[in-house]
């Protein structure tokens, strides 16, 4: 390992971290990449491909579990233990690769270029300095140029409340637990809460509620979309605390008690076993020191950045409404930091891995001169691991309302797709969202395979197109992404489901 000063740190080896140094390489550049932890951080651990894994196994069991598809349900048993061996060696074997690159990349490559993995934690020292402490507490100094703040975040508490990892749990400990509980209360009906409520309600061993402070749940979300995954979690039997305050939450015998304050001002007391706090995040900024370098935070402890006041990504032609993200058009500049840069949950901006690495590599590219394309945020495509499936890209009608977009939107349900008859699941339906020129805004997909929908269009919107070109088009058949080539068509008033026929139930255009 080098004690020369570096051309670049990067602090976090997690999604946004670990993509900034490999661009780094591609430069020539010579790399510290600084972790205390894991390598891969949530994106692969406590996150998105651990919870994905658990996601996809309990899926798997609901569909052992079948009795309406020509053939009698399996009797295996469901052991806990083995169910998470798998999300385990899932995780190994992914960031089991990114170790075995980085013992490679110490090796300088024929432009020069290192990536040299520090395991120690890092506080500033000055603006140019870190102080780096091993897990045995002995302690040295690096150097370097440039830095990358990528250190991500971490699940937001609730005041007053100790999370114990055994009764009180937030999502970095609820892969931990020893066996499925009998009973579990999730405070926070967002994107993890639904995820991880659908997870344990698939495998059937957990009595699941939830406690929404807003009329429905993901109320960021369009309300066709919410009250899909609402009616599946409560046909499953998850019971959902709608519009309910927190009044208390206690560690209670073996269990937990929680008090919520109903709509209609009633207090109501419950006992479960476990409870798993998911009202957030916040971005891991607290113990870098980051003011002896001269970095300014916001309120949410996101470090401020500044970059280009406008997009360079979106082709003429395209409706460009203001960015999605807090940040500018590009993570960049931290402000009163020019060398310093950060990405990904640091920033206290758009949380996705996806997000993440193009960050990362953007930052990179931007701080050598690289004059990256600006990241297109209105076209980010995201899922959400629910029941059913939830794929989104672009803008909602709330969003485009908020904005005072004009749009059309078009409503096609999964009855109408082949593939999803074939299936035999046809719940849920594809929401697509255009202008009056037909540039396209945005779109939404609740289903089974919902993501295999959605990267396409993202591609579309980035380039400009129309809803032309999705009917134009030439889809696979039978397969999910024909529903949005329907949409299209629906829009576009040449559907091969006819509106005054089916339209209501069935298909649906409207103006917002």
């Amino acid at each position: 390992m080098s004690n020369a000063r570096y051309d670049l740190c990067v602090i976090g080896a997690g999604p946004a971290g670990y993509a900034g140094a490999m661009r780094a390489h591609d430069l020539g550049k010579r790399v510290a990449l600084v972790e205390a932890g894991k390598v891969g951080g949530a994106g692969v651990h406590r996150g998105a491909l651990s919870s994905k894994t658990l996601w996809h196994l309990s899926n798997d069991y609901v569909r052992s579990r079948r009795s309406d598809r020509g053939y009698l349900p399996g009797a295996g048993e469901l052991v806990f233990d083995q169910v998470m061996r798998c999300v385990r060696d899932a995780t190994t074997e992914r960031s089991s690769i990114f170790e075995y690159q980085l013992d490679a990349l110490v090796r300088p490559s024929e432009t020069g270029a290192v990536v040299d993995l520090h395991r120690a934690r890092a506080v500033f020292t000055s603006p140019h300095t870190l102080e780096l402490t091993r897990a045995d507490g002995t302690t040295y100094e690096l150097a370097a140029d440039r830095f990358l703040i990528a250190t991500g975040s971490q699940p937001r508490q609730l005041p007053g409340v100790e999370v114990d990892g055994r009764r009180i749990l937030t999502s970095d400990e609820i892969e931990e637990l020893p066996d499925f509980p009998r009973s579990m209360v999730i405070v926070g009906a967002g994107v993890i809460g639904c995820e991880y409520a659908t997870i344990f309600s698939n495998f059937g061993r957990t009595k699941i509620s939830m406690i929404d402070r807003q009329p429905r749940i993901l109320p960021f979300e369009d309300e066709d979309v919410a009250e899909v995954v609402a009616r599946n979690f409560e046909d499953s039997g998850i019971v959902i605390h709608r519009s309910s305050r927190l009044k208390e939450l206690r560690p209670e015998g073996e269990g937990v008690t929680y008090v919520i304050e109903t709509g209609s001002g009633e207090l109501e007391t419950h006992h479960v076993d476990c409870a798993l706090v998911s009202i957030g995040r916040i971005p891991n900024t607290a113990t870098l020191r980051l003011d002896r370098a001269g970095v300014q935070l916001n309120a949410a402890g996101g470090i401020v950045t500044e970059g280009p006041s406008e997009p360079t990504s979106i082709r003429p032609g395209a409706t460009v409404p203001p960015p999605i993200s807090g940040s500018p058009y590009g993570i960049t500049r931290a402000k009163g930091a020019p060398h310093i840069h950060a990405a990904g949950d640091v920033t206290a901006d758009v949380a996705l891995v996806n997000v993440a690495e193009l960050e990362g590599r953007y930052a990179v590219e931007s701080m050598f001169g690289e004059s990256p394309r600006a990241i297109p945020y209105e076209s980010l495509s995201s899922i959400m691991f629910l029941q059913p499936e939830v794929a989104s890209c672009g803008l909602n009608e709330l969003q485009a309302q908020a904005r005072g977009i004009a749009y059309r939107v078009g409503v096609v349900s999964n009855q109408l797709v082949a593939r999803n008859v074939a299936m035999r699941s046809t719940g849920g339906f594809v929401k697509l969202l255009a202008d009056d020129t037909g540039h396209l805004l945005g779109l939404r997909v609740v289903g089974p395979q919902a993501s295999s929908t959605i990267q396409g269009v993202s591609f579309l919107m980035d380039l400009g197109a129309t809803l032309d070109e999705i009917d134009r088009c030439v889809h696979p058949h039978p397969g999910v992404p024909e529903g949005v080539q329907e949409c299209a068509r629906l829009l576009l008033g040449r559907s091969v489901h006819k509106q005054e026929v089916l339209g209501g139930k069935l298909l649906r255009v409207s103006r917002g």
